[in-house]
């Protein structure tokens, strides 16, 4: 049993354990009471835990938004859900207080006290995440937009706007691109700093390389390369199709973009969207930022290099997905594929060319198939035997003489 309070209510309620991979709002508890406004389009949803340091701007962020001509955004158009979960700082004195200065704002605040093996970030973002997904279907908003931030970020003052934007385009869900305060990035290592920023370089550098090898209409250049909790976008009838947000404890986010792909979303990484976040190395989870940076100072205290994926094996990669997404593309059109098609692509990444003829005749999105694929490269272990690892330095280097020529038409 768990006490649960909001703006509107008290109760006490019996939270079930993680669900499996399917959307039920009935299976997961009822947040908010209150119904939502009709004319309500977005449900921003915020976790936190321990946040009195940042809560406030990242309240008054979601409270100052505008349109995309900098006009006040109509606050009937959306709403935001702070679950504060296991809190033992004033984070939740932080929010009570701002909701009464700000009642314009619809600001719905939960506080829970989670079992231990609940209280992780994975369940508490599915938790929000369906309660809002039940709101916006309650009120027939299936390309309604369920947004996600975090409680130690703060969104762009078009944030919202830009999400709705880009969903209006045709998207199906939109990742913001995250980066962190300079503030923040001027207490790292400078070791730890150096890493972060020889990746984000080596990021966007494949984010581009990957727009001219295997181009996404929905997804074109520029673009970006995230689609973490910080600023992560999706409507609510895709929300459905991909099964909700996976019940694993971390990464989420990560889980739950895959989830996407499998199901062909039309996933915009959008620069337009921006969000704001902290470079802290204390962090909640084992796999996020926080707990990175830690490990690059290691490195850096051991004299270890920085190693990544060579310019060779994402190259290769890139132009096999894109052989093999045509190749998919003409089975669905009823062509009957042979072993001798595949061959060149099979040997690019080291497959068995039968067993690949084989899932191409399975019922697949291509978001399966090649998930599929890339497990087999794992099991057979010719990329990986192929594709040794490399100095960061030396990626970007080969990268940035690819996407120069790249970018100059011929």
């Amino acid at each position: 049993m768990v006490f649960m309070e909001s703006k509107y209510l008290q109760v006490v309620a019996d939270f079930p354990a993680a669900k499996p991979n399917h959307v039920s709002p009935t299976i997961s508890p009822v947040l908010v009471q209150k119904a939502p406004l009709s004319s309500c389009e977005v449900c921003v949803i915020v976790p936190v835990r321990n946040e009195a340091q940042t809560l406030m701007h990242t309240l008054k962020a979601l409270l100052h938004q505008v349109d995309l001509q900098g006009q006040r955004l109509d606050p009937k158009r959306y709403e935001v859900i702070v679950l504060l979960n296991n809190c033992s700082d004033n984070s939740a004195d932080i929010a009570w207080s701002f909701a009464k200065q700000h009642q314009e704002l619809e600001l719905h605040l939960v506080e829970i006290t989670l079992p231990k093996e609940q209280a992780y970030i994975g369940r508490v973002r599915q938790l929000l995440m369906d309660e809002a997904y039940r709101r916006l279907n309650s009120i027939g908003r299936k390309r309604g937009i369920i947004a996600s931030t975090d409680g130690d970020s703060q969104v762009s003052q078009t944030w919202i706007a830009a999400n709705v934007h880009e969903i209006a385009k045709g998207a199906d869900a939109v990742g913001g691109r995250i980066i962190t305060s300079s503030d923040g990035r001027g207490k790292l290592d400078p070791y730890a700093r150096a890493c972060f920023l020889r990746e984000v370089g080596y990021r966007y550098l494949i984010a581009e390389l990957e727009s001219y090898l295997d181009p996404d209409p929905f997804d074109p250049f520029p673009r970006h390369y995230q689609h973490y909790g910080a600023s992560l976008a999706v409507t609510v009838e895709m929300y459905a199709l991909a099964g909700g947000l996976p019940a694993v404890r971390t990464p989420e986010d990560v889980a739950f973009y895959n989830a996407l792909v499998r199901e062909n979303a039309r996933f915009r990484h959008s620069p337009l969207v921006r969000v704001t976040t902290s470079a802290r190395q204390t962090g909640r989870t084992n796999n996020g930022l926080a707990n990175q940076l830690n490990e690059w100072t290691k490195m850096g205290r051991q004299n270890q290099v920085f190693l990544v994926e060579s310019f060779q094996a994402i190259d290769t990669r890139l132009r096999a997905r894109h052989q093999l997404r045509k190749i998919w593309k003409a089975v669905l059109n009823g062509h009957q594929v042979t072993s001798n098609q595949v061959v060149p692509i099979s040997d690019s990444l080291g497959i068995n060319a039968e067993w690949l003829v084989q899932e191409l005749t399975q019922p697949n999105t291509f978001g399966q198939l090649f998930e599929q694929v890339e497990q087999r490269m794992s099991y057979e272990g010719v990329w990986n035997a192929r594709f040794p690892y490399v100095d960061i330095q030396e990626a970007i280097m080969d990268l940035r003489r690819c996407v120069k020529r790249l970018r100059t038409p011929s």
